[in-house]
């Protein structure tokens, strides 16, 4: 949706949140709200200057209107200024960014006196380019002398590259770029590595699961290749509010972190609500998140409240952005044109349109998915919509964070999905208000990921018995099976890459694999991309594929070639991809007895294939399955499982015939819920249930992290087991629906259609295990003799 041209609505005078929420909850919508919690405002701690700060740079920022710094700006710009590692959590637009500005930018100022004028460079990486456009944005607009700052990105032209690795003294960039072209050319880098002395991780919350443990690989190859050339930069990370934030950029970095929790900036109360949404047309179902949130948006744009509503999906932000403009039709037309989407996928100069337009405020509602939650300074929006749970609870806060940027009050409104998990939510208030954050999982051992990164360091520069200490533990041994597949040479002198092509074309960061490009037919213009294991269920043929409001359907899907040939037009319905999944228990590595129940954790090998898809109307019938030959899937991951002997699932009410459809919806809600234990999302996980698996002989149900090797989201369900099944079951048990419905055993990811599903059968299940919990810690009160957890050796 183009926003050019267009002037800026008239925006309201003041906003009051109290008064807004009471207008979107009168009448029958009285019903929908459902809790409103009131986070108190802060008030502000401050600190005086520095006296290391550069005059020059003081200048710059006292132009720009800062003359002044919140606490924990001082105290990790004086942490960084000294050389220790740092890493500062605080809240949403509490001014991080100057906690590491001041000593990068005092460090690039003293640095341009020497010959060179790059005595000191730093290294800034962000893991968007849209996040990191946004701080160039910034420090241009300071325009402190002699300090030369330039974005390199996919989007930067062949011919600025050059300058900037031999002129640019802050590099702004992401792990992609430092993976695929700093370290694998680190001698054209050489001269800006070798003065540097800062790397500055910015939004290292998002760092999680394989991701995380993609980066902390590749911080250490960074800080390998820097140690060739004599530097031994400075660390400085910043993060949303995370449990243990220290715990986590330690991970990171491989190095002890100090960590700077203390929030010293003011900010305004925020109203927060739980909203649940009313019954569908049909009255067996909830309305969607997404439909409720497009309403909602339209109703808060049609008062001009700037509003940023988050949906969790590409095709979710797509549909809320289209539905909000339908209602502002009939509401205000003239404000139809002020709401857009704003996703991943989009090409750059979309993407910086539509910031700039929501900046001026040309946009007065945006749906977008959390491209637009990373630290994005947008000042002015006054209020949030989530629909749907965003997966953690410092996703939650740093989504709801981005309203009331300009020191004003500001409103949040979580909108629950039709999900075991929200459902919850909404009806457990105390779930989200006084917890604290979850902590991050992170693996730097992870082997699948590991591995490939030593492959990458040693085409960088051999690797030396001296360096194995750097990576872990596992390194000689991984080293071993790289030699014996002959991807690395081992010589006297150290392992060296065997192979005539790039290795670091062998790793992808994000944990995606290969990249399939969605072509448009008549025109060739690739309309945006998509990681390929997500292509099978998303743009297979025959798929509808939403893109910017246009409806296109796959003609071609060609793995092979990475393209998926899309020709628009709206045939009139969604598709829904179906497939079929197993899996072979490979080794458990920890396990519990609770009395005849034993709860294990593991490697497994899961198969899976998409093997047909259904057309749906919007009604919700079924018009056509269509079969699909796409190839089978093997995924080698960590998992929880657990087995039941039949006979003890007959006791608890769950016979013979009935075990299939209640271990379904089990795992079903099971993995729904998993998010309350863990830092996942429903999508980073997946499950497989089944009444007699050959590995176990016995009824099973299993959950499994949806990554090569595993993230740590099945360990963390393990280890709060009981917390987790009690949730599962006290959400299921008190939905409303009678036979199951997608706000307890439903999935909206079923590769079954949701066949076979047992609710109450479910729910005698779940509650037979929390039974033989409870008998488990009475006996483990009485003493020896009982079934304690205990960890197994490993291989």
């Amino acid at each position: 949706m183009s926003t050019s041209g267009r002037t800026a609505p008239a925006r309201r005078v003041g906003f009051d949140p109290d008064a807004v929420l009471a207008a979107l909850a009168t009448g029958s919508a009285s019903q929908r709200l459902r809790h409103v919690h009131e986070v108190p405002a802060r008030a502000a701690s401050r600190a005086p200057w520095p006296e290391w700060v550069e005059p020059s740079v003081y200048a710059a920022l006292a132009g720009s209107g800062v003359t002044s710094l919140w606490a924990h700006q001082r105290v990790a710009a004086d942490l960084a200024r000294s050389g220790t590692h740092v890493v500062m959590a605080t809240g949403t637009a509490s001014g991080k960014s100057l906690g590491y500005l001041l000593p990068v930018l005092s460090s690039l100022v003293e640095g341009a006196s020497s010959p060179t004028g790059r005595g000191h460079t730093a290294l800034y990486l962000s893991p968007t380019k849209a996040l990191a456009a946004d701080q160039l944005a910034r420090l241009q607009s300071l325009a402190v002398p002699s300090v030369r700052a330039a974005t390199y990105d996919g989007d930067t032209p062949t011919e600025e590259r050059r300058w900037i690795r031999d002129h640019a003294q802050l590099v702004l960039t992401n792990p992609d770029l430092v993976h695929h072209s700093l370290l694998p050319l680190h001698q054209r880098w050489a001269p800006f590595l070798r003065a540097l002395r800062f790397v500055v991780i910015d939004e290292c919350h998002v760092y999680r699961g394989v991701f995380g443990s993609h980066l902390a690989a590749l911080v250490r190859r960074l800080r390998r290749v820097c140690a060739r050339y004599g530097s031994y930069p400075t660390f400085v990370l910043a993060s949303a509010t995370v449990r243990d934030p220290g715990l986590h950029a330690s991970r990171l970095v491989g190095m002890p972190v100090t960590p700077v929790t203390d929030d010293g900036s003011p900010r305004e109360a925020l109203t927060f609500a739980l909203w649940e949404p009313g019954e569908a047309g049909d009255g067996a179902t909830r309305r969607s998140a997404t439909s409720e949130a497009a309403d909602l948006l339209a109703a808060l744009v049609s008062r001009r409240v700037q509003t940023v509503a988050f949906a969790r999906s590409r095709a979710g932000v797509e549909g809320l952005a289209a539905s909000a403009r339908r209602t502002l039709l009939d509401l205000d037309p003239s404000l139809a044109h002020a709401v857009a989407a704003y996703r991943g996928g989009y090409l750059p100069e979309e993407r910086r349109e539509l910031e700039r337009a929501l900046r001026d405020g040309r946009l007065v509602g945006l749906a977008a998915t959390n491209a637009l939650e990373l630290g994005i300074d947008i000042s002015g929006l006054d209020a949030v919509l989530l629909a749907g749970w965003p997966g953690t609870r410092a996703s939650l806060w740093q989504q709801a964070g981005r309203a009331g940027r300009a020191g004003t009050r500001s409103l949040a409104i979580l909108v629950a999905a039709d999900d075991p998990l929200d459902t919850y939510v909404v009806n457990h208030p105390e779930v989200v208000f006084g917890q604290p954050v979850e902590a991050t999982v992170l693996d730097p051992d992870n082997p699948h990921v590991l591995a490939p990164h030593l492959a990458a360091a040693a085409a960088e520069l051999p690797l030396r018995e001296d360096d194995l200490d750097l990576f872990g533990s596992s390194t000689r041994s991984l080293l071993d099976v790289l030699v014996a597949k002959g991807i690395l040479r081992r010589r006297p002198t150290g392992w060296f890459w065997a192979r005539t092509d790039r290795a670091s074309d062998h790793v992808s960061l994000r944990g995606a694999g290969e990249v399939v490009g969605i072509v448009e037919q008549r025109t060739g213009r690739v309309l945006g991309t998509i990681d390929e294991s997500s292509a099978h269920s998303q743009v297979h043929t025959g798929a509808v594929h939403v893109h910017q409001g246009q409806t296109y359907v796959v003609t071609d899907l060609d793995l092979d070639g990475g393209t998926a040939t899309v020709a628009q037009g709206d045939p009139g319905w969604s598709t829904f991809a179906q497939s079929v999944s197993a899996f072979d228990i490979v080794e458990p590595t920890r396990a519990r007895t609770w009395g005849p129940l034993e709860i294990s954790f593991g490697t497994v090998r899961v198969h899976t294939q998409v093997t047909s898809f259904l057309r749906r109307l919007p009604s919700g019938e079924v018009i056509g399955t269509h079969p699909l030959d796409l190839p089978p899937r093997t995924l080698t991951t960590k998992a929880v499982w657990w087995t039941m002997p039949p006979e003890w699932l007959e006791a608890a009410g769950v016979t013979p015939d009935a075990v299939p459809g209640a271990a379904h919806a089990a795992e079903h809600a099971g993995i729904g819920m998993l998010p309350l234990v863990a830092t996942s999302d429903r999508w980073d996980i997946g499950g497989v249930s089944t009444a007699l698996h050959p590995d176990t002989g016995l009824p099973t149900i299993m959950v499994y992290d949806g990554h090569p090797g595993g993230a740590g989201f099945a360990e963390r369900a393990f280890d709060a087991f009981g917390t987790w099944v009690r949730a599962t079951r006290d959400t299921v048990h008190s939905c409303r629906c009678e036979t199951g419905c997608p706000s307890c055993v439903q999935s909206p990811k079923c590769g079954n259609g949701n066949e076979p599903l047992d609710k109450e059968g479910a729910v005698r299940l779940l509650s037979a295990v929390l039974r033989e919990e409870a008998a488990a810690a009475l006996r483990s009160d009485q003493g020896p003799g009982t079934n304690p957890t205990y960890p197994q050796a490993t291989g």
